[in-house]
């Protein structure tokens, strides 16, 4: 008899496969921000090429909105809180740490978005307004393909369903409960950056130089986070983190199975720092940092700036999550790594940022470090440093998202100057900009009464609390040295006298002035009234298992 006619007869005794519950409702800010690239997707395959642009960025914007709103009715329904818990059997966590996390991304997104569809800083061809995207991805750069495209004022709309991809994988990353939907969440959002790193339309080959560099050391941290995930599996016989904290704790039922593969931490202890491996290269830590300064300075500047503020957000959230969730019973294995990480992070970067001469490289050494920063809140392992990184990872998504919009103004005729050469004596030319760029800069450094201060004192207060206090010395000294050469740039700006064929700065549309304007509020009001968010950080800086 076949297996076919051997179940009919069994009827209604054979076993059934149960059906997955999966919770619509609390999933709605991912589903929404993947229908609407979906919408895109078809947008793109069925609208006329002149139309395409300006719908694009109304369902970018729309989606992302949309899913802001979930987020916020979510919250105030209370799944951050009391109704906490998990989705769609156990491979999605909704709680404090997740929704907060994603309203940040999904406000950077916005923000983001804005950036991308700027058509004025060009000088227009033919009539025709262009952005800082090539006009067509897939022709061969400097050949006849893209200079037909460029002469018929094609525009690369495809940029923002990839964008709302990329959106998408950020939100599910922190929120992700077990390592294989982190895995998945971790490659949504690294292909789409990896095409959007490419598209630049001025330098296009040093744009495809940077996405060819971030697509290859990309991959290999992500086979260090498989094969990582693959020993943690042998190791506690599941990949969901709560399952796996309980295996390392010694509180799950000892099968013959554990029995075998505990006995030795080897797996264990492998496993976790493969996966580490993976993650410290998403958040820019030293040693896996080699990437950032050549990426950030060869992509597209509004895409330097979306990934620096909203790629850092997704995998710090991932990273807490990891850590407080799966390993807190490892956490005197893991914290001595993590303190030379951190010390290396900060020190290096903040050293090797006082050499550069371009503005974009100056920033990028400069996430480095503050990744570094951000790490001793980590280290704390406390809810008091786990409110504190929330509350960093807020202040600094909206600061740099500012500073690379401001980047973007500042222009001669080969496109953006960023050579620190071409901004002496912008304070002269255009001291609105330069003030603007100075406020920045001085969030950057963490001088009191901007956002920057006030999310550096959480951090290194969380930290010394957990008794890491010559970490908060370095870090203080660090600081110290990261201020040098921000300062160095409101000098150069405000105190030396502009060249005379000098770059020019470029009045901006109203999508990047908004950008730009949102950056100052927020880090206006996080200096000088940051007591609500702090609480809101506390509130939302308690994971579910």
């Amino acid at each position: 008899m076949s297996a076919i006619h051997w179940l009919a007869a069994a009827g209604g005794n054979s076993p059934s496969i149960p059906a997955p519950h999966i919770e619509y409702g609390q999933l709605s800010p991912m589903l929404v921000v993947f229908g609407a690239a979906l919408v895109g997707i078809l947008a793109e395959a069925f609208l006329p090429r002149r139309q395409r642009h300006g719908a694009q960025l109304v369902i970018a914007l729309l989606g992302l909105a949309g899913a802001f709103a979930a987020v916020i009715v979510l919250a105030a329904q209370g799944h951050a809180t009391t109704k906490a818990g998990l989705l769609a059997m156990g491979a999605v966590a909704i709680d404090g740490p997740a929704l907060f996390l994603q309203g940040v991304i999904l406000l950077t997104a916005i923000l983001a978005v804005l950036t991308f569809a700027e058509g004025r800083l060009e000088p227009r061809l033919n009539g025709n307004r262009v952005d800082a995207f090539t006009a067509q991805g897939a022709a061969v750069p400097g050949g006849e393909q893209e200079r037909e495209a460029t002469r018929a004022g094609f525009r690369t709309s495809e940029v923002f369903p990839l964008t709302l991809f990329a959106v998408g994988g950020m939100l599910l990353f922190p929120a992700a409960n077990d390592l294989l939907t982190m895995f998945v969440a971790l490659e949504v959002f690294s292909l789409p950056l990896y095409l959007l790193c490419a598209l630049a339309r001025r330098r296009r080959l040093l744009s495809q130089e940077a996405a060819v560099k971030y697509f290859l050391l990309g991959a290999f941290a992500s086979a260090f986070f498989l094969f990582g995930t693959a020993l943690l599996y042998g190791y506690a016989g599941s990949v969901q983190l709560g399952d796996i904290a309980d295996v390392v704790s010694g509180v799950a039922p000892v099968t013959p199975a554990l029995a075998t593969t505990t006995q030795n931490d080897a797996l264990l202890l492998i496993g976790l720092a493969m996966v580490s491996v993976g993650l410290l290269f998403k958040v820019g830590a030293v040693p896996f940092h080699s990437w950032t300064p050549d990426v950030y300075q060869g992509a597209p500047t509004p895409v330097t700036g979306f990934m620096a503020a909203a790629t850092k957000t997704a995998a710090f959230g991932a990273f807490l999550r990891l850590f407080y969730v799966a390993f807190p019973g490892l956490r005197w294995d893991w914290r001595p790594v993590m303190w030379g990480v951190a010390i290396l992070t900060m020190v290096v970067g903040a050293i090797l940022a006082v050499t550069q001469q371009d503005v974009k490289r100056l920033l990028a050494y400069s996430s480095i470090a503050h990744a570094g920063f951000i790490l001793t809140g980590l280290i704390a392992t406390s809810r008091q440093g786990l409110g504190a990184v929330l509350f960093y990872l807020l202040a600094y998504s909206f600061v740099t998202l500012g500073a690379f919009a401001v980047v973007t103004l500042v222009r001669d005729s080969k496109g953006e100057a960023t050579h620190l050469s071409s901004w002496a004596g912008l304070g002269r030319r255009s001291p609105l900009v330069a003030a603007v760029f100075a406020l920045f800069l001085l969030a950057f450094a963490g001088i009191p009464l901007t956002s920057g201060f006030t999310g550096k004192f959480a951090v290194f207060q969380a930290a010394a609390a957990g008794g890491a206090t010559p970490l908060v010395i370095v870090g203080v000294l660090s600081s110290a040295v990261a201020a040098f050469f921000y300062i160095r740039v409101i000098v150069l700006m405000f105190f030396s006298d502009p060249q005379p064929n000098g770059p020019a700065v470029t009045v901006p549309s109203p999508l990047t002035a908004t950008a730009i304007g949102v950056g100052v509020l927020v880090t206006l009001g996080l200096g000088l009234l940051p007591q609500y968010f702090l609480d809101l950080a506390s509130k939302a800086s308690v994971f579910v298992r």
